[in-house]
This record gives structure tokens, sequence and C-alpha cells, in this order.
């Protein structure tokens, strides 16, 4: 009984033709042009210029040409006949066939073999007919072969012509043995053919799925998944055709290899060795043989898809020619390829019996967070920055753009755009290389909202860790040593800070950590490097991250009976790494806890944030934050010299300050060189925040504010220890002003750092600077005026230069003064 004999589903010579008419006649239309450049906001601007050019009128040729150049930009285009032209002349080596493009040619000429949806059902095997019907189709090369061109061009223009050849003499002599004797298809391409997947089905557009959603319904299919980059291998090269060359009869003898492991040939298998029974011995020719770049990268789910109760799920992709290179440890992509099974093979296939491993054969590569300098703006995103420089308010509006369903700490949201942005991180001649990352520790009571600040930097940040210190070891932090399972080497796998590489790492439950995973931090808040000496692997990794730590006082609540060193708990050399330290405290006041309550009845009534306190609500989205600090990134402030020389007496003043508080036992920090250095980052920061290349003194001063912001909770909680609850409004103005002066802030521009002269003659202080911290801190103008009125009559201060400066009259250490 015969066999019944099963038609093909499809037409594979029907769909080549169709295929082959695609890549000769679609053209993108006018309005897909208009759509794309919308949708990628790249309009020309010389298309939309009304601008007048008196030189138009003697230039009649130039304006003619002028216009056939617009009128051509607006006439549909071929699009992958150019490309195809592009490849020929070697200017690229990627095709990419958008299946979009594919649809919309079948739906304009009403064909009915459903391209698309064969496609995505049977992507492998399409790619060898696309790759046909682009062989067939290859235009002639518009230049020929130069003493510049690469090697490996001139051995594809030997082969395509040899082939060439082979054809003809076929054709002639009506021998079709002859083109058994042609190089193989893989010799004579010189391109990667990838497929992007539609963006769109039925109107709807398209759900990346997560790893635990493949199936095994979806084997050969083109399907688009979702997941975070964990470890991604070395570039090597993997062998796509072997080339051998016989030692007996002088044969090249090609071997196509499609999978990873392969058996190389030994004997020749040519005409000549088998009629003369000579076995000639074969041996590998690298130069005749192709080789595609390979790269192996393992994603994982994302947190919020993994399910309760579940762990995450990991996923093989593999990557080859121009598809490299594209994807780091830490980015969260989208990548779409093809969802094949390999089998185990060796000692692995008897362990696993019928066991088949699966893997995606990536085709497209979507960053979902680009790195600041790969990031685009676009002109309405540009237009929205403007708008807000303009204004001179974009610092506020940006640090109330973060994280706007939290109340308040409106300082600490000022020093994380600060973090966000960055200083200027510098090389010096000799080598030695001086950070600009800004690190920040978050210590306070529990639900001041430490953790969700942090939730939301790492979201903003384009490359953000988060991760806790309970489940977090100091090699998780750092470096593992581990095998790698493509070259069976020992290798390095980067933890969480190598992860956070130009970006930032937010470590949540910081004073949960042991001891010796914290020690592990040291080198890379200070160095930003990560030395390692394991298992004969002695390197250094970058870790050019910066800090972002929150954590809990000693006994999880601050003990207002212990000192604020005893409260904090962790060691000075750890402290004095971090550039701002806020101290958050929860302490119970009648209004701030009746708005705090509103605030967070109308986020939960109306599912976004309240109204924000701008001049037209205007408020930035994650993405308009990033882009606006993409941009200010691109500036490098530097110290002007009468701006440094002021940095240099405030931190002498700083230290003296210091001094004076060891004595009273009311020292919350440490004073170091760090604290200078930290002082300079923050004013940077703010440079470039206004899109300035010079440092400015109002930056040094807000720097300033910004360190004694991060110890007003201390300070507040310190004076109801002393029984100061009943202080009025002027004491507490009072008391402000005095700490201004002790610190060395709000000094009038023209006072001279001599400290004589301040014995002698008072402190003498900007009245304007001294009024807009009063203001800032939440008190009023008439507040402020009648508290200028009192300790002027009581002879403690006087104001001096038409009311411009503040001079206190007494300037000796008075104790009382400050505990008033």
């Amino acid at each position: 009984m015969a066999l019944f004999n099963m038609k093909a589903p499809v037409e594979y010579g029907e769909q080549q033709e169709a295929f082959e008419h695609f890549l000769t006649d679609f053209k993108t239309s006018p309005q897909e042009t208009i759509t794309t450049a919308l949708g990628n906001i790249t309009i020309n601007e010389d298309d939309l210029s009304d601008d007048y050019d008196f030189m138009d009128e003697d230039d009649e040729a130039g304006q003619q040409r002028r216009r056939q150049q617009r009128r051509g930009a607006k006439e549909p285009v071929h699009k992958y006949k150019l490309m195809l032209q592009e490849l020929a002349d070697r200017k690229t080596n990627e095709v990419a066939i958008e299946l979009d493009d594919i649809h919309t040619f079948e739906e304009d000429l009403g064909l009915e073999l459903k391209l698309v949806e064969s496609i995505e059902k049977n992507t492998k095997h399409y790619v060898e007919i696309l790759s046909r019907a682009i062989d067939k189709l290859m235009p002639q090369p518009t230049q020929g072969l130069t003493f510049k061109d690469d090697v490996l061009d001139v051995l594809m223009a030997n082969r395509a012509q040899r082939n060439a050849d082979l054809v003809e003499a076929a054709e002639r002599t009506a021998d079709p043995a002859m083109l058994n004797e042609q190089y193989p298809a893989q010799l004579t391409r010189r391109y990667t053919l990838v497929f992007k997947p539609r963006t769109a089905m039925s109107g709807e557009p398209l759900k990346a799925l997560s790893v635990r959603q493949v199936r095994g319904d979806h084997l050969g299919h083109l399907i688009t998944i979702r997941g975070i980059a964990t470890r991604v291998s070395d570039v090597k090269p993997i062998v796509q055709v072997s080339a051998y060359t016989c030692d007996r009869c002088g044969c090249e003898i090609f071997q196509p290899v499609s999978d990873k492991q392969y058996g190389p040939l030994t004997l020749c298998p040519s005409k000549d060795c088998k009629e003369n029974q000579a076995k000639g011995q074969l041996y590998p020719s690298s130069r005749a043989s192709k080789f595609l770049p390979f790269q192996e990268v393992k994603i994982q789910e994302l947190a919020e898809q993994v399910p309760i109760g579940q762990i995450p799920r990991t996923l093989t992709v593999l990557c080859y020619g121009t598809l490299v290179r594209k994807v780091h440890p830490g980015d969260t992509v989208d990548i779409s390829g093809i969802f094949l099974p390999t089998p185990y093979t060796g000692f692995q296939a008897m362990r696993a019996g019928l066991l088949t491993d699966t893997y995606l054969e990536a085709h497209d590569v979507i960053q979902h967070k680009k790195a600041y300098e790969d990031m685009q703006i676009d002109p309405l995103m540009e237009r929205r920055i403007a708008k807000s420089f303009q204004s001179g308010n974009q610092y506020e509006y940006l640090a109330k753009s973060i994280a706007p369903e939290i109340f308040g700490h409106l300082d600490v949201k000022k020093a994380l755009l600060l973090l966000l942005v960055g200083g200027v991180t510098k090389e010096v001649g000799d080598g030695m290389r001086i950070r600009g990352d800004i690190n920040i520790c978050l210590m306070g009571d529990p639900g001041v909202a430490k953790s969700q600040l942090l939730k939301y930097i790492s979201k903003v940040a384009p490359r953000g860790v988060y991760t806790s210190g309970r489940g977090s070891s100091g090699v998780g932090l750092t470096a593992a040593v581990m095998r790698d399972p493509v070259t069976d080497e020992m290798v390095l796998e980067g933890g969480a800070l190598v992860l956070a590489d130009n970006g930032i790492c937010c470590i949540d439950e910081f004073d949960k950590m042991d001891d010796n995973d914290r020690t592990a931090i040291h080198e890379v808040m200070e160095q930003q490097t990560i030395s390692i000496s394991k298992a004969g692997i002695s390197t250094s990794l970058n870790a050019r991250t910066s800090i972002l730590a929150a954590a809990n006082p000693l006994y999880g609540r601050y003990n207002t009976r212990l000192t604020a060193v005893e409260n904090i708990n962790l060691p000075a050399a750890l402290l004095s790494r971090f550039d701002v330290m806020f101290l958050l405290l929860d302490t119970p006041t009648r209004e701030t806890d009746a708005q705090l309550a509103k605030h967070v009845a109308y986020v939960h009534m109306h599912n976004k944030h309240p109204d924000i306190d701008t001049s037209d609500g205007f408020v930035f989205s994650p993405a308009e934050v990033r882009a606006y600090v993409a941009k200010a990134r691109t500036y490098r402030p530097v110290l002007p010299p009468n701006v440094a020389d002021y940095m240099v007496k405030t931190y002498v003043r700083l230290r003296n300050q210091h001094k004076r508080n060891e004595k009273k036992s009311q020292n919350f920090g440490h004073t170091t060189p760090r604290t200078l250095l930290g002082i300079v980052r923050l004013a940077q920061a703010l440079a470039r925040l206004q899109f300035s290349n010079t440092v400015k003194q109002e930056d040094v001063d807000e720097a300033l504010r910004l360190i004694e912001a991060s110890k007003e909770s201390l300070a507040m909680d310190d004076g109801n220890r002393t029984g100061r609850r009943g202080l009025n409004a002027s004491s507490k103005i009072f008391n402000l002003v005095k700490g201004l002066a002790d610190s060395g802030a709000c000094r009038a521009d023209e006072m001279e750092d001599d400290e004589d002269n301040e014995n002698e003659f008072g402190v003498e202080l900007n009245l304007r600077k001294v009024k807009e911290r009063v203001i800032a801190k939440g008190f009023t103008e008439n507040q402020w005026m009648t508290a200028l009125e009192e300790y002027t009559d009581l002879n403690i201060w006087q104001t001096t230069g038409n009311g411009s400066r503040l001079v206190f009259i007494v300037a000796d250490d008075r104790e009382g003064s400050q505990e008033l």
C-alpha cells in the first residue's frame, strides 16, 4: 500500500516570487513617512523653514536645486530596493524586514498568500527563503574594489564571480551538474537577515510575553519576550561554514554548520579522490571559512511578572551577527526572536533522556531605558524643557515632580534630583580619578517613605538596581566567580554594583547588612572600582555608580536619650563617604499630620497625586525628568576663582563650627575634606540644572543649605528635648539666623575671611539671602520683619549698607545666645 502524499500547506515558489516583488516594488507612502516622523519626531527643519534668503533671487540654479530636493524628499521611495543597493555597495551589513511593511504590501495588492502569518509561524525557514530572494535581486555595486577594501570584500567578490561563471558555463554546456561546484550560499552572503515583528494586530498593540508565558506551541514562531538581562557573555566567533583543503587533490570542501556542535570532516569526499581511492586528508582552512559574531544572553523575568510564591525564570538568548553588543547586564529589554529547541548532546543526553533545552534566536532588540548619552530628546519634550527653563523655577518643578505621590520631603527630593544629575568626574593628568557621582544616605524612622523614594529613583535612572541589605551578600554586591557554560572557563559575574555601572544602586535596609558585607562597598563609594583576586583571576572591575542607601536608627526608631552618633551606629569611614546624610524623624505635629492625612486620602480616592504647588500645576513625567537630566549631564561646569575662594572660607568656618559642636557634645557628623568635595559635587549638579558651565556662589549656598537641611529633623528633636516647645516665631527666627552665622552661610560677598575683624565688628550676613532662608523655612514676611525689629531694639544685630547687610553686634562666643 502506497503512502499518502501530503501537499504542502503553502506554495513556497509563489511566496518567494511575492517576496521578490515586495523587495523591488514596495514604497513608503508620504502618509507613512509623516507618521514615522511624528512618532520619532524627526522632521527635516529645511522643509519647514520660511526664512527669506536674499541670495535666492540671484541663485536661480540653487533655488531650483533646493526645490527638487524638497520635492524628492516628499516623494515615495523604494525602501528595500535602496537597502539592497547599500548592501551591494558594502555600506551596511544588516537587512531588517519589517512585518508591518509586508502586511501593508499584501493588503494593497489584495494577495492571499498569508505571508506575515507564514513568517510568524515558521520564521527559521522563511529566513532562508527571503535570503534566496535577496541573493537573486542583489544589484551590482556602484563602485568596484579598491586597495582600501577589506580582504573579505575581495574574497566575496571572487566567490560571487566564480558562481556567476559556473552558472553561465552550465547554461552553455547544458550540464546542470556543474552547479554543484558552486560556493555555498552562506559564503557569498555578507549580511544578517532579521525580522522586526508587527507593532499591532487588529488595531491593538501587541504585548510582549514574559518568560513564564512561553509555551510549547510557540516553537518555531517569532515571539517577543520582555525581561532583564542578568548575564551577557563575551563576543566570540562561531563557525557558519567550515572550509577544508585536501592534501591529495587540492579541492576545497565546504561544510555548512547549523548547530552549536558539529563533527569536522576528515576524509575528502571529492570526485577525484573517490575515483582514485586516494582517501585524501582534509585540513581546516580558517581563512576560507565563514564565522559570525556570537553572544549568549541570559534574560530573567521582571519582578512584576513573577506570580506570588514563585521565583523568576530565565531564558537563554543567542545573538548572531549585527545583534551582538546590543544588550548589557541590567538592561530591561524586549527581545524578538525565534523560539527553538536544542537537544542535549554527549553525556548530558544520556542523563537527560528525551528532555531538550530551549533558547531564543534574537532578531530584534528594543531598549526600554537608554543611557543618557544614547537618549534622543524629541522637539515636543525640548519645548517643554525650554518652557520650564525660561520660567527660572525648573529646580523647584523637577524636585516636586520626583515621587509626587509622597507628601513633603522637598529637600530630600532636591537632593535626589542632584543625585540623578551628578557632578563632573575628573581625571587628572597623572591618572588619578576624582569621582563626580553623589552618594546619599536616608536614615529615619519607619514610615517616612524611604523605600518608596528608592524605588522611584531606581525606575527613573537609566541603569538603576534596587537591592535590600538583608538579602544581599558581599559577593552579590561585587562579583562572583563561576564557570561559563559556553566556554567552560572560570569567569566573573558582576553583582548589583557592577550592573549599576554608570547608574544608581539603591540599597534598602542598609543597617541590616553584615559588617563584612558592608565593607565591600567602601572601595566602590570612593575609588569606584572593585578589586578581585579569586580563583586565579586578579582584576579590577568598574563600578562608577552612585549609592543611595536607606537605613533605620539603631533601635528601629530614633532614641532621643542617645546622641545622634549613637543612634546612627554606622562606622565613621562609611559615613564620611556619603555626601549628604538625611536624618528623617517622624515627629507628631498637628498641622503636618493633617496635611499628610489629606494627601494620602486624596491619592487613594483619585488614584493620582494632588495638584502640586506650582504656578500652573506643572509636573514632569518620569520620562521628561530623564530627558531633562540627560540634557543637563552634557554640561561640565567649572569653579571660577572667586567661587573657589568663597568655598575655601566656607569650609574653614564649617571646621570651626564642628570643633565647637564637639566641645558641646552636639556633633551630628564629622566634617572632613570629603565634605568639601561633596559641596563641590552638589554645586556642580546645581549648575548643570541651570544649563551652565560655570558654578555660581548661589549654587554653593544651596549646596550648604541642603547639608544643613539634612540635620533639620535632629535640630527640631533636640529643641523638643531641651524644653523649647513654647518658643515664639521671633525666637525661632533668631536661632535660625544664629545658626547661619555660625555655619558661615549667607555671608556678605565683600566680607573678607578675617577672624579678628569678625570679633571686633561682628559677623556680617547678606540680608537678602537670610530673608530667603527664613521664608523658605515656612515663616511669613511679617514674622521676619517683627523679629528683625525686636532684636534690633535689643541691640543684638543692626542693619547696615542701606538695609542690605545684617551685622551681629556681639561676636564673642555667648553660650546663652544660641540656647534661647
